[in-house]
């Protein structure tokens, strides 16, 4: 089967309205309700605006789209901030529940549209969402955008997912979620949140394994779509860390743009990707976080959009 090319550039669903600016550059350690935004400056500054269109036309999630993953309870209390509204370990406000809304809906739209035009690979500029449990949240994570967005995805179209998540810390709130809502197995199903561990040859290991699992899964017509989050806290030189250098790190998402290219040649059809942010944290220089995630961003942009310019 011939298919047609790849769409150059990475369709990016992105609006400042999915940005936090209160209290978060001076008060919280994680700057991941402000991330988003810091991104997209630094893509201006490093002139790689012809890697990127951005997509801002798009709807908010509401109180109804987040009951799909946490307990009412839980979802009151982050609206009216009362109750456990702190346990996602960051400075509340009106204005940050009105961009989780947004961060969240910005990953659901960004994979709905990979599913429904695969030859666009789609980026959601998001974080603080894979330790979010249903009845709080976690390690500056509000919401479970992954979850949610999955379970969503699965009602709709009747596709499953797979996530491979760089994060330097593992993503708990899949495997927190299954029993909260079961479709989550169908959506996600097991084996299929995959967080590689070690450092630097083994971890590169640790991600082809997850690699190779996946891939017999979506020949087998089991996994319809990937999303790759380029978690920047497993790098040697983050806060709180990993030990993966700069080598290795940045050779996975050459790694996983060289199997998707792979997998749609084994297929005859393009393999539905979404990219994403999720961790990463450096007091002394941010912008070197920024930078991490772009060199993944453009190693993937390269190698499955064939953007060489």
């Amino acid at each position: 089967m011939t298919m047609k090319k790849r769409t150059k550039e990475i369709l990016t669903f992105y609006s400042e309205k999915q940005v936090c600016f209160d209290n978060i550059q001076n008060r919280s350690f994680s700057k991941s309700p402000l991330k988003p935004y810091l991104l997209m400056k630094r893509i201006e500054f490093k002139k790689l605006n012809n890697v990127f269109s951005i997509n801002s036309d798009f709807s908010p999630f509401s109180e109804v789209d987040f009951k799909i993953a946490h307990t009412e309870t839980y979802i009151n209390n982050v609206f009216q901030g009362e109750g456990n509204y702190l346990s996602n370990s960051l400075p509340w406000s009106k204005n940050l529940v009105k961009s989780v809304c947004y961060t969240n809906a910005a990953l659901f739209e960004a994979k709905k549209y990979s599913i429904l035009h695969p030859e666009t690979v789609c980026f959601a500029p998001v974080s603080g969402m894979h330790h979010a449990q249903p009845n709080r949240g976690s390690g500056f994570c509000t919401f479970s955008g992954q979850v949610i967005s999955a379970i969503k995805l699965y009602q709709e179209f009747g596709v499953s997912g797979a996530y491979f998540d760089l994060d330097g810390h593992f993503g708990n709130s899949i495997e927190d979620s299954r029993e909260f809502n079961p479709l989550l197995n169908l959506a996600i199903p097991k084996g299929c949140n995959i967080n590689p561990t070690g450092k630097n040859e083994s971890y590169v290991e640790s991600f082809k394994k997850g690699l190779a699992h996946v891939g017999e899964l979506i020949i087998k017509g089991k996994i319809h779509y990937v999303v790759f989050a380029h978690g920047a806290d497993s790098h040697e030189d983050d806060d709180i860390g990993g030990g993966c250098d700069t080598k290795h790190w940045v050779q996975c998402a050459s790694i996983f743009a060289e199997w998707v290219n792979k997998i749609s040649l084994e297929t005859g059809r393009f393999l539905p990707v979404t990219l994403a942010l999720f961790g990463g944290y450096r007091s002394d220089n941010y912008n070197a976080v920024l930078d991490l995630h772009l060199k993944s961003l453009v190693k993937c942009s390269k190698i499955i959009c064939r953007n060489v310019n």
